[in-house]
């Protein structure tokens, strides 16, 4: 049985028939491309569980190849395979909602389990499959959320980070908690990729409600961040 369909995007032939190998052998289904425009064209015409892209290629890199994919597929997830090493690069991809970052030279044993890490989470958070918090509804397996009935357009690490901290309003998730969490990495001791994730996911609520009450992400200094509200229902 397929366990899902993987598109990997690299410039490198012997990167791409490696993983395409290992990830085959492990049940996937692998979709290739050596470009980011080809690979967009693929994931504009069919549904790609996980991305598994480069980051230095011709043309279009894997950050703009990305910024693309989101934009039109919100909740697509992300796993960054490259040379780039610096950890500004590695933050910078977190923060525009990469779920992994895995540098060259690799292990394909290790892309294999952090692709099956990735996929398993996404797995395992559609256990509950709605959340009504008031005026706000989710749906995991949609990957949908709406405010007011009008739809938030989210990116995947915010839906995954606004998802666990409705899963337990008003409970205190600290930083390292939610990095882990959501990102499946150790706390960074620059928490900016988490900062600018609550900020959008606090604005973007904010635009549609207006004056009206909305569920709040508040910051609990020297702690992290709960989300403040006091009806909740999941089925």
């Amino acid at each position: 049985m397929v366990k899902g369909a993987i598109l990997v995007v690299d410039d490198e032939a012997t990167i791409v028939d490696v993983t395409k190998r290992y990830l085959e052998r492990e049940g996937f289904e692998v979709v290739t491309a050596n470009e980011g425009k080809t690979a967009l064209n693929v994931v504009k015409s069919r549904m790609i569980d996980l991305i598994i892209t480069d980051v230095m290629m011709p043309e279009m890199d894997g950050f703009d190849f990305m910024e693309a994919v989101l934009d039109y597929r919100p909740e697509q997830p992300f796993l960054f395979i490259t040379a780039k090493t610096e950890e500004r690069d590695r933050l910078y991809a977190l923060t525009l909602g990469a779920d992994d970052y895995v540098t060259k030279p690799f292990s394909p044993r290790e892309l294999v389990l952090r692709v099956k890490n990735i996929l398993n989470r996404i797995k395992r958070g559609a256990s509950e499959t709605k959340i009504q918090l008031g005026p706000l509804t989710m749906q995991f397996e949609q990957r949908t959320t709406r405010l007011y009935q009008t739809p938030v357009s989210l990116t995947n690490k915010e839906f995954d980070l606004l998802w666990l901290l409705a899963s337990e309003p008003n409970r205190v998730f600290s930083k390292s908690e939610l990095y882990h969490q959501v990102w499946d990495v150790d706390y960074f001791d620059d928490a900016n990729t988490l900062n600018v994730h609550v900020h959008d996911v606090r604005d973007k609520l904010q635009q549609i409600a207006g004056d009206r009450p909305v569920p709040s992400i508040k910051t609990v200094w020297g702690l992290g961040y709960r989300l403040e509200d006091q009806t909740r229902e999941i089925t």
